[in-house]
């Protein structure tokens, strides 16, 4: 008997210009595809060098300074509705933006990992505007554009997100999100979480405070975290970088700390020595969230979005319905004052490992090949 062709297969991403969600489950996938080629706008190896080993395939938008990445969503949208991608079997998309509008032929099935409808169309278009966080003065350019495009850009992202074959969604929210603005059906795969390196933690250490992490945009709500703590006169360890870091350091009283440098192995041990970890914001998923809660950290978390799916009141953190300092600080006194069992939380965090990831993405491609086989 003659061995079954090999299946020629294609991962496709936004960018690769920096670390976080969408950049670990494309890591995830060429774990599982080694040899496919990623697809990219934008690849800069000095700040995600994760893809050493990888196929990297750029468009001719890498000539362009990275730093002009929210510059490009016309461009990117053009260059890959462009981009064809018949000649693959099989075409994996991680995708918040553009890259899902790629082209594929008849015999290929596309399927899109959809982190969320695009944000700057969608979710978040009016923060957008109020801020678009673009650099060197530019942001009346970026809101000039926001305004006079959004109407046909809205149209090429409804119509990029019929392109997959299946769409996978991060999240419940997410699942809701896509089916309200794209009209699709959607599969709820969790987005790979990194909860081995946690398992290193000292379980002995001595918890004190709560702990913020992440990029420091105004979405983020940071100061919201930091007026709570300023109220209370409770410690608050900030962790991360972003535009919006001087005026988050002019809110903070003495109780708040800034760490904008913090290595993986460090931030281990400033989420295992928290009381809790504050998620003031509504996020896609969150899996900064999670990995605190690897850390055995209950996530003090405002009640929308992706929290829901990981957050379970009294066992692993405690919500908040209002995004208000008198809200939060009620939810904050009440998670100090609780005994939390930190082996338990860090075991409800192991659901949303890697390794859970990449058993489901595998059973759920091997399903979507089959269906699409018989048809």
């Amino acid at each position: 008997m003659s061995a079954e062709p090999k299946l020629r297969v294609a991962i496709v991403c936004d960018w690769l210009t920096g670390v976080g969600g969408a950049e670990r489950v494309v890591l995830e996938l060429h774990k599982l595809y080694p040899e496919a080629p990623i697809f990219t706008s934008q690849y800069d190896p000095s700040r995600i060098d994760w893809f050493e080993d990888a196929d990297v395939r750029t468009t001719w938008l890498q000539r362009l300074p990275t730093s002009f990445k929210k510059f490009l969503p016309l461009l990117r949208a053009w260059t890959f509705s462009r981009l064809d991608l018949s000649d693959y079997d099989l075409v994996l998309s991680s995708s918040g933006a553009e890259a899902k509008g790629i082209k594929t032929g008849p015999n290929t099935t596309h399927i899109c990992y959809c982190h969320s409808p695009t944000h700057y169309y969608w979710i978040r278009h009016d923060e957008y505007l109020d801020n678009p966080g673009f650099p060197f003065g530019f942001n009346w350019l970026a809101k000039l554009g926001l305004k006079l495009l959004i109407d046909p850009l809205k149209r090429w992202d409804r119509h990029a997100a019929k392109q997959p074959d299946f769409l996978i969604a991060n999240s419940t929210h997410t699942q809701a999100v896509i089916k309200r603005y794209y009209r699709r059906e959607s599969t709820v795969i969790f987005p790979p979480v990194d909860t081995a390196r946690f398992q290193t933690r000292d379980k002995s250490a001595l918890r004190h405070g709560f702990i913020v992490a992440g990029r420091q945009t105004p979405y983020k709500r940071f100061d919201l975290a930091i007026a709570a703590c300023n109220e209370l006169k409770i410690p608050l360890v900030v962790i991360g970088d972003g535009p919006d870091h001087r005026r988050l350091e002019k809110l903070a009283g003495r109780s708040t700390t800034f760490l904008t440098q913090v290595n993986d192995a460090e931030i281990v041990g400033h989420f295992a020595s928290a009381l809790g970890f504050i998620m003031p914001n509504m996020d896609d998923f969150g899996i900064v969230a999670v990995e605190a809660m690897a850390a055995g950290t209950p996530v003090v978390a405002y009640n929308k979005g992706g929290a829901q799916d990981y957050v379970v009141p009294g066992k692993t953190g405690l919500f908040f319905e209002r995004q208000t300092v008198k809200n939060l600080s009620a939810a904050l006194e009440t998670a100090s004052n609780k005994n939390w069992d930190y082996g338990q939380i860090a075991g409800e965090a192991e659901q949303f490992s890697a390794v859970h990831f990449v058993h489901n993405m595998q059973n759920y491609i091997k399903d979507r090949l089959a269906e699409r086989s018989d048809t």
